[in-house]
């Protein structure tokens, strides 16, 4: 048996073929919502379509007639190609199957598209004094209950998925997604990199190699004297401490990642316990440095687990896979 899945995100989106559960063909292209306010639908309708064939041609016995196709992420967006509203926590499995819409979409093709929804955190009447209580996502939920699945991960948890918009998402015992947290870190650290005075002394952009050292110095000054003053010590570091280029880079890499250590040790959302087991999966330098950072924070006393993302079946779109086999 056939499937398509299709993970629309705010920049890029991602089209993989599985057969049996098993991947067998996949295309990425830089289009997504961000897009649609611009262009319209056209461009991103246009974009999957141009993905699919593509991926179809490698995987001939397989057709749009024939298989199953199941959409996640931003796609269901307000904006997007089949707005859906957010399904409130505790969300389980069974909820997100339950909650998945079929939609018809000539462009991409004639038969119709199952679209998941996003998850958002069970906060009423949100007021400036409770904002870091609310919390949302679109596509991650696929993500988690692809990771629980494929690591048989028995809650209570906290599952990490660094990245661009890095999310700290709670499950319980029951396997449900409770609450989540997110931050900009990996955006921070590119605008960072690549826009601010530090770019002349980060010439070759992120680091090559991770240096733990400077990883943990960069980590404890931001504890120190704060995210801002820290990040300027990187320009510090390159004029007058003659400095390699991974050492500066894991040192605001090392800023960045105590920044939200300090936001989910805090976090009202997800209350986290010290003994709390971590699962990341996710950018390989932020998982690295991440789990390095909480192996070696006194407060957090539970395992820690990094996976690669080349050891796991692709997230998104496994996820998907495990809600829809909770529909039939």
């Amino acid at each position: 048996m056939f499937t398509i899945t299709i993970d629309s995100g705010t920049t890029n989106t991602r089209v993989q073929i599985w057969r049996n559960g098993s991947f067998a063909a996949g295309r990425s292209r830089a289009v997504g919502l961000r897009d649609l306010a611009a262009a319209g639908h056209k461009i991103l309708t246009s974009g999957i379509r141009a993905m699919l064939e593509s991926a179809l041609a490698e995987v001939p016995d397989c057709s749009l007639e024939n298989c199953l196709i199941v959409a996640s992420g931003m796609i269901t967006a307000d904006t997007g190609l089949c707005p859906l509203p957010h399904l409130v926590t505790p969300v389980a499995l069974d909820d997100l199957a339950r909650a998945a819409r079929s939609l018809a979409v000539p462009a991409i093709s004639n038969q119709p598209i199952w679209f998941i929804p996003g998850v958002k955190n069970n906060v009423a009447g949100v007021t400036p004094d409770d904002l870091d209580q609310m919390d949302m996502m679109r596509g991650e939920e696929v993500e988690t209950f692809g990771l629980l699945a494929q690591l048989d991960i028995r809650g209570p948890a906290l599952i990490v998925l660094p990245g661009s918009h890095s999310k700290f998402i709670r499950v319980d015992e029951r396997q449900r997604i409770v609450s989540s947290c997110t931050t900009l870190a990996g955006e921070l650290l590119d605008a960072l990199t690549h826009q601010t005075l530090l770019a002349s002394s980060l010439t070759e952009g992120f680091a090559g190699r991770l240096d733990v050292d400077f990883l943990h110095k960069g980590a404890a000054l931001c504890r120190h004297v704060g995210f801002s003053r820290s990040c300027f010590a990187v320009r510090l570091l390159d004029l007058f401490a003659g400095a390699t280029h991974d050492q500066k880079a894991s040192f605001l890499l090392g800023i960045v990642l105590q920044s939200d250590l300090h936001a989910i040790r805090r976090s009202r959302a997800l209350r986290l316990e010290p003994e709390l087991a971590v699962f990341i999966s996710g950018q390989p330098l932020f998982s690295k440095g991440l789990a390095t950072l909480l192996a070696a924070d006194p407060w957090f006393t539970g395992s820690v687990t990094l996976t690669t993302e080349s050891e796991l079946k692709p997230l998104a779109g496994f996820g998907a896979l495990t809600v829809m086999e909770k529909r039939r």
